[in-house]
């Protein structure tokens, strides 16, 4: 099935709207694509009428022009009728957003909804889903887009089988400055599953990391998807749900899912190089380095710091997580030291962690990380900045960049998020170094990278 009508449609009919009642759903929907999308909406609601000033047509073939997606927000009983209605008309791609299906015991109506989708080839996301936000092209979300919070685009797709996850991971991405590049909420998944998704997203050219909120799949299902994850040439980061017998309970109520045996999943997803956040902030973490990063590495980490408690702290988090913090050879210390101001030299640690002290200036990061960034010993640095240190100015984070840029050794930085830091975090970020507000998320960023094999093939 051609998955792009779904993703980049130009035209949009939203079935469902009411001229009566402006919270309805569809309404919601149908009003933010006409006033903040380039997209070209039409309403559908069987009474006909005007909404915003526009037509309502009783039915999608009534539409005078075509049509590339439907999303369509009516009573269950309903939506099979619509789709028949959808295919008459030689639409592209539908979104369902109505919920009342198998997650509620209706398998029978969802049973047609598959037949019908199948037997004509119509790409179906849904149904009981949120659908698609796609950064400056349009959302099918039925949340008022003044309450959204919305990532900048960028280069993380998202497909969660929960629109709640979706959304408020979206919040998290924000405030991170994760870029999305698509965001898809599924439900159901009773036509299009994540293996569909996977392969589109693989071959789009502007999705770098694909990232799944997974409940669970359909038995046998688990084993394709893990082998096609591993070969489509993007970091796949998997979120599972459902890992206690309460939590699979739960997401079988929620889409109707097949949880599974988590710990045998969970082994699988090792052994083939997918990286698995165990909850929503490894999540955030996994996504930011890996959108930034393409290169797998070795678990050896060099640490700089301004504090030597900070240092310990991160010690402490790689050891927990395997990684090594090894110490230097006397070369790279000697090496270090004669990077360093005379002042800081004489006070500073350099056997790793390399504690510059709060004396050290922005000149003293650059020669140290540029050292460490040669060192053989190392695979990645971690750089523990503390903005408070009057020696270091708001432009460190664009100037150590550039020794990434120069040397191909990976940097991830920690530095607390407050607006007062902005200039010098935006400093790392706009050059693609990831920066995590905690030391364990800083952490994480380095292990996904570690973690995730398929960056071996990118």
């Amino acid at each position: 099935m051609d998955l792009k009508p779904l993703f980049q449609p130009q035209s949009i009919a939203v079935v469902g709207v009411s001229t009566k009642n402006d919270r309805h759903p569809a309404n919601v929907i149908y009003k933010k694509l006409q006033l903040r999308y380039a997209v070209t909406a039409y309403a559908v609601n069987p009474k006909g009428g005007t909404l915003m000033g526009q037509t309502v047509y009783p039915t999608i073939t009534q539409i005078p022009d075509g049509i590339d997606l439907a999303v369509i927000a009516v009573r269950a009983d309903f939506v099979c009728g619509v789709m028949e209605q959808a295919v008459e008309k030689g639409v592209g791609g539908a979104i369902v957003i109505s919920g009342g299906f198998s997650e509620v015991g209706n398998s029978d109506l969802q049973d047609q909804l598959v037949a019908l989708a199948t037997e004509n080839h119509l790409p179906v996301i849904g149904p009981n889903c949120l659908g698609v936000y796609s950064p400056n092209h349009f959302d099918s979300f039925f949340l008022p887009g003044q309450r959204l919070i919305r990532p900048n685009a960028g280069h993380v797709a998202f497909v969660s089988q929960s629109g709640g996850v979706l959304v408020d991971q979206m919040v998290k991405f924000a405030g991170q400055g994760v870029g999305l590049s698509l965001g898809v909420s599924i439900g159901n998944k009773a036509v299009l599953r994540e293996l569909d998704f996977l392969e589109y997203l693989a071959a789009d050219p502007v999705t770098k990391v694909i990232a799944i909120y997974l409940e669970g799949f359909r038995d046998g299902e688990g084993r394709e998807f893990v082998k096609r994850a591993q070969t489509c040439g993007k970091p796949v980061i998997m979120l599972k749900a459902g890992k206690s017998i309460a939590g699979s309970r739960a997401a079988s109520s929620h889409t109707a899912s097949l949880a599974g045996d988590y710990a045998v999943f969970s082994q699988v997803l090792a052994q083939h190089g997918i990286a698995e956040a165990r909850n929503e902030y490894e999540l955030i973490s996994f996504c930011e380095s890996l959108e930034c990063y393409t290169e797998h590495i070795g678990n050896r980490v060099g640490i700089i710091t301004l504090s030597g408690g900070h240092g310990v702290l991160a010690v402490d988090e790689c050891a927990a997580h395997g990684l090594e913090v090894p110490l230097l050879s006397t070369e790279t210390q000697n090496e270090i030291a004669g990077r360093l101001s005379k002042n800081v030299r004489a006070i500073a640690s350099l056997k790793n962690p390399i504690d510059l002290t709060g004396s050290a200036t922005d000149e003293d990061f650059m020669g140290a990380v540029t050292a460490l960034s040669r060192c053989p010993d190392v695979d990645s640095v971690l750089i523990l900045l503390l903005p408070y240190s009057p020696g270091v100015s708001s432009d460190l984070g664009a100037r150590l960049s550039y020794i990434y840029q120069e040397q191909g050794r990976p940097l991830i930085a920690y530095v607390p998020h407050e607006e007062k830091y902005r200039m010098l975090i935006e400093g790392f970020e706009l050059n693609r170094i990831p920066v995590s507000n905690a030391i364990d998320g800083a952490v994480l960023m380095v292990e996904a990278l570690r973690r995730c094999q398929t960056c071996r093939i990118r």
